[in-house]
């Protein structure tokens, strides 16, 4: 089954990443997170967050050696946000983006096409949490009208759900205030000071936010349980999406990729989350390797095992999207040519 597509390059604020490790978009601008081994194929990939549990599969396989054991020089690089690794990819800067699957549809809509060729999570594996201050006042998305939302940065996927939470529970997207704060210690902060009333992050974010007393859990989409009852069904998210022409005249390459990917949600599946946080850098643990595992553990239930799009998920972002978005809900959306199964298929043979 062939598929493929695109998702929209919006302006992103100026936000900081949850750790030390995030570099920039290029070479000349910062500093790759993790270099290749100089052999094999040289492929460039930009991640929405290296130290995001949602993008832990980049990491981990890299840290596994599977790109090496495919004859693949992977250069993973960072930005704060997902939007910002797919300005990334459209700009051309690198071959390869691991963010939600929801850009692709937008990006549609402008005539880019770009596909999902390796869905990791059939979750979004985001949580709307509400600071301890405001959690009086918001028991329910019904209750955004007048609040400041977080986000990562506006365009970005918890830019989009924060919005659609808001109009499937009768709340204008003009009757609240989204909030670019980024992740980690910067989404923290603007909790507590008030910054914020509530705001959309993932783990290990979640976990510290938790950890610190700083909020409570309001809606938590980690699970296809949680994200059936938020949001209507399986919803596709982080994956690793390229240009649709690069794909096709590439082929091989994507197909080693896909390799290393579903070798690494494999290897996920039949691990514990002690086992997986051992592997990744010390650095994103932040001096806390109990607490970082229990992040991890709190989100193994988003991602898939194969790498395969689930049935009916393309459809649930593109409701979502429809909701919302007037880019997408007055286009006519062709899903099939937003992603592939073509590669995790031969994969998984």
């Amino acid at each position: 089954m062939r598929k493929t597509a695109r998702y929209s390059a919006l302006a992103a604020a100026g936000l900081l990443a949850l750790s030390s490790l995030t570099a920039c978009a290029n070479d000349v601008a910062g500093t790759a997170s993790s270099k290749g081994d100089g052999k094999g194929t040289k492929v460039k990939i930009m991640v929405g967050g290296l130290d995001k549990v949602i993008y832990l599969p980049a990491m981990l396989g890299q840290r596994l050696g599977y790109f090496d054991a495919e004859g693949l020089d992977v250069e993973l690089l960072s930005e704060p946000a997902g939007v910002q690794a797919e300005t990334a990819l459209v700009s051309g800067q690198v071959q390869g983006a691991v963010g939600f699957y929801d850009h692709t549809l937008d990006l549609q809509t402008k005539d880019k096409a770009v596909e999902s060729v390796v869905q990791f999570s059939h979750a979004p594996g985001e949580v709307e949490i509400v600071s301890s201050k405001a959690a009086g006042d918001i028991k329910s998305p019904k209750d955004f009208k007048g609040k400041k939302l977080g986000i990562t940065s506006l365009g970005s996927s918890t830019d989009f759900l924060s919005k659609y939470l808001a109009v499937k529970n009768g709340v204008n997207v003009s009757e609240f205030t989204p909030v670019a704060v980024g992740a980690g210690p910067t989404f923290i902060a603007a909790l507590q000071k008030g910054a914020i009333d509530a705001g959309m992050t993932t783990d290990p974010t979640v976990a510290t936010v938790l950890d610190k007393k700083a909020g409570k859990v309001l809606l938590d989409m980690r699970t296809p349980e949680g994200s059936q009852e938020a949001l209507g069904g399986p919803y596709p998210s982080s994956s690793l999406y390229m240009q649709t022409d690069w794909v096709n005249s590439h082929k091989d390459t994507v197909q080693k990729l896909a390799n290393a990917f579903v070798r690494t949600l494999k290897w996920m599946s039949t691990h514990s989350s002690t086992q997986i946080a051992d592997k990744m850098p010390a650095d994103y643990s932040q001096g806390n390797k109990i607490l970082y595992a229990a992040a991890i553990e709190s989100s193994l239930p988003m991602f898939t095992k194969d790498g395969v799009m689930p049935k009916d998920g393309p459809e649930t972002v593109e409701k979502v999207l429809k909701a919302f978005n007037p880019n997408i809900k007055n286009a006519k959306i062709d899903l099939s040519k937003t992603f592939t199964t073509e590669f995790v298929e031969k994969a998984a043979g």
